[in-house]
């Protein structure tokens, strides 16, 4: 399934633009508007509805990324960010003379993704634009609070680059 919008903006369904909590060091984090997986327990169900959020232009996510000299990374969280792999990898690609580093949440398998991708959806471009992927639908009898930016023990950290490279998933600790 593939939702797209206009090639210039992106749906949201919030911005924060100093975070802690979604990854390591001070991040940007775009909320997509839109998910098809509504999982049950899902710590952001406002962003389940792909009616809902409002449009963000790239040239201003650009912009507020780019302002701050302090950030490590960008986080794409949702809803699904796979929804918008396009617009997304568009966005991400507009920073790499930044440095950041990219951590994208997606309730897809990272398996799937691969199996799935096409010139179409951008899946492969949104991939290879992400550094660490967390993977998995949000399982709420796997909660586990005391995991590293993830919220169920079913879920992934997959250091994308390697697993591309390798061919295979390759796990990423942060520690």
């Amino acid at each position: 399934m593939t939702y797209c919008y206009k090639d210039d903006k992106i749906k949201i369904a919030g911005l924060v633009e100093e975070s802690i909590v979604d990854g390591p060091g001070l991040r940007f984090v775009i909320f997509t508007q839109g998910c098809p997986h509504n999982c049950k327990g899902c710590h952001n169900p406002q962003t389940h509805d792909f009616e809902a959020g409002q449009f963000a232009s790239i040239e201003e996510l650009n912009k507020k990324i780019c302002d701050n000299p302090m950030l490590r990374g960008v986080t794409l969280s949702g809803g699904e960010p796979f929804m918008q792999a396009k617009q997304l990898s568009k966005l991400i690609s507009t920073l790499k003379s930044k440095n950041l580093d990219v951590i994208t949440y997606t309730g897809f398998k990272f398996e799937d993704l691969l199996d799935a991708a096409n010139e179409d959806n951008g899946y492969l471009e949104l991939l290879k634009d992400t550094d660490i992927l967390i993977d998995g639908k949000f399982e709420e009898d796997k909660k586990d609070e005391s995991l590293l930016f993830k919220g169920s023990s079913n879920q992934r950290t997959i250091d994308v680059k390697k697993s591309l490279e390798k061919g295979r998933v390759i796990e990423y600790n942060f520690y």
